[in-house]
């Protein structure tokens, strides 16, 4: 009878622990079979040749801190007039209907907004920095914003004071994804910890550590183990490339990222669905190699634009970098430290549709194509060299409301090495997207680097004048060699992509 009592008892004890088993092992099932639904359903069905070309309609897909804007100001507000531009959306879908024919989207939405896109003359554009950089980079940028907002006597006068915008078409940066979570978050801090020092309640920390003075700013080990921090930064580049940002327009998009937060094992399935899609891309760029980049997407992106265009080197008038000329998307206002403007041009979740797939014909030469190219990225090189002198004196007076702290590359060198490892485990996703991006773009300056020999050959000897769309027809005729060998390199990994993935849900069966 003692024996039966024990073991009744024991049977008690432990069937809490057998259910909590069980429970779990549904759970990953279910998640399981969620996931790999949605990684199904997103496989992307694009034929290889095709990514090569620019299509109608060009996705700049802006991942934010790669230095997405410069390319956005120095680059496409040069190669496309503003008729061709579409309101730019940094939170949900904002199309203005009455532009139906518009070229180009610059968003931080997600991959996703393609749901909404005409896919099939929609040709997508990205930039990826190191995924530890790129923390660094969100950490810095989010508190140097919520600085602005010190210049108030406290939190509740920094939420109720308003800005007017300049323009209409401005945007305040709380009103962009994911600064509308990250500097509220910041900004809610910085004055809880400013108040705290006036009552004596902090410490001066010693300044050996920018990173870790948090008398003044929250350290960086805290912003990164927090739970906003694991919700919109951490793996934050694969998220958005698949589609699964907290913005997304996906209905499953919220039961596959708590999935995969819940079991990280499953991130394989973003990664690889991340990954298809970096490969049909027209474009993939890194923050790192930055000249380099700039030149690559001036010869895959800006010279099919150049080839189509109607004026002749002398003509070629790019838009002004002057903040005075807005244009149709929405300007960020990032300088005033309390703002509350709305973007312009909202409709609501309306669907996009292009009716006008003609490109506009010009009589272009070679010759006319190269010398638009080298002015093209002369201005480039300008406007760089002024964004980041304005960017400097931005950031200089952001910070001295925080001072004496100061981020700078330098002070990034000091964060101890078990932070950085943590860092880059927190974004093992992103980290192998990035190593993946790295073998597309080395494809990618092989290709650019026979284009400009090929179109150095063609401005020497084919000083006639053609159509345009029969100009870049010939620059492609040339390279059929070359492209033949992309194309191969693109099947081994695509094969090489589909047997990992056989193989994995093999094991997981």
């Amino acid at each position: 009878m003692m024996r039966r009592a024990l073991l009744a008892i024991s049977l008690l004890i432990l069937l809490p622990f057998v259910v909590q088993v069980y429970s779990i092992e549904d759970s990953y099932v279910e998640c399981e079979r969620v996931v790999n639904k949605w990684a199904e359903s997103s496989a992307e069905n694009v034929k290889t040749e095709d990514k090569l070309s620019l299509k109608d309609l060009l996705f700049f897909l802006h991942i934010p801190r790669t230095g997405g804007r410069a390319y956005y100001q120095c680059f496409l507000r040069k190669l496309y007039s503003l008729d061709k531009e579409c309101p730019r959306s940094y939170d949900k879908i904002r199309f203005d209907l009455s532009k139906p024919n518009c070229n180009i989207v610059v968003s931080h939405d997600d991959y996703s907004l393609m749901s909404k896109l005409p896919k099939d003359i929609t040709s997508v554009v990205t930039i990826l920095r190191d995924p530890v950089e790129r923390v660094f980079s969100m950490y810095e940028f989010a508190v140097e914003v919520a600085a602005r907002f010190l210049v108030h006597p406290n939190l509740t006068s920094a939420l109720t004071s308003k800005v007017k915008p300049k323009s209409s078409r401005m945007v305040s940066t709380l009103d962009i994804w994911p600064w509308k979570y990250l500097v509220p978050w910041m900004r809610e801090d910085l004055f809880t910890r400013r108040e705290a020092r006036r009552l004596g309640k902090l410490k001066r920390s010693a300044l050996s550590d920018v990173y870790n003075t948090e008398d003044v700013v929250m350290p960086l080990h805290e912003f990164i183990s927090h739970p906003i921090a694991h919700e919109i930064i951490h793996n934050g580049a694969a998220f958005q490339v698949a589609g699964l940002t907290n913005s997304s327009y996906l209905d499953d998009a919220h039961e596959v990222r708590r999935c995969v937060r819940k079991h990280p094992s499953l991130g394989q399935f973003v990664l690889e669905v991340a990954k298809g899609r970096l490969d049909q891309m027209l474009f993939v760029g890194f923050t790192e190699d930055h000249k380099k980049s700039a030149r690559m997407f001036a010869s895959m992106v800006g010279l099919q634009v150049l080839s189509r265009s109607k004026s002749a080197p002398s003509d070629f008038q790019p838009q002004s970098t002057n903040q005075k000329n807005v244009g149709s998307s929405a300007q960020v206002v990032t300088d005033k430290a309390a703002e509350g403007t709305n973007q312009a041009n909202s409709i609501g979740d309306k669907v996009f549709t292009a009716t006008d797939t003609s490109s506009p014909k010009g009589n272009m030469t070679a010759e006319q194509l190269m010398r638009k190219y080298e002015q093209l990225m002369r201005k480039y090189e300008d406007c760089i060299e002024n964004s980041h002198k304005v960017q400097k004196s931005r950031h200089a007076m952001s910070l001295k409301r925080i001072s004496p702290v100061n981020f700078t590359k330098e002070a990034r060198h000091l964060v101890p090495d078990s932070m950085l490892e943590e860092m880059k485990i927190l974004n093992s996703l992103d980290m192998e997207l990035y190593r993946h991006a790295q073998s597309i773009f080395l494809q990618q300056q092989i290709l650019m680097e026979d284009h400009d020999k090929q179109t150095k050959i063609l401005a020497e000897n084919v000083p006639v004048e053609i159509d345009a769309p029969r100009n870049f027809l010939l620059l492609l005729v040339t390279l059929v060699p070359l492209v033949l060998f992309f194309i191969v390199v693109m099947f081994k990994r695509s094969c090489c992509i589909k047997y990992f993935y056989v193989a994995k849900m093999k094991k997981a069966g």
